[in-house]
């Protein structure tokens, strides 16, 4: 076992901020399609459904940046004091 002493902040930032925006994208589409459904068919319906396809993506992914900055910090200054996380690696 091998274990991770730190992570990058703004690598794991990164990642998880395109996840995120993946993510983002998927839940996106889902409210873009709900009028199509009869779910808020009205006409402000139609609008943000459609604007859910950017706005959701961009939210997520501001989020996911963020969140993934502060798990990064956050866990570089536990593993510091009470050791990191084992991980088994192959070769």
């Amino acid at each position: 076992m091998q274990k991770v002493k730190k992570i990058g902040v703004l690598s794991l930032a990164k990642i998880l901020g395109l996840l995120y925006t993946i993510f983002g994208l998927i839940v996106g589409a889902l409210f873009a399609v709900l009028p199509l459904f009869g779910f808020n068919a009205d006409e402000t319906g139609l609008f943000f459904g459609a604007a859910s396809i950017i706005i959701f993506p961009m939210l997520y992914g501001i989020m996911g940046f963020i969140g993934g900055a502060i798990t990064a910090f956050f866990y570089n200054m536990v593993a510091k004091r009470i050791g990191g996380l084992e991980v088994e690696l192959t070769k």
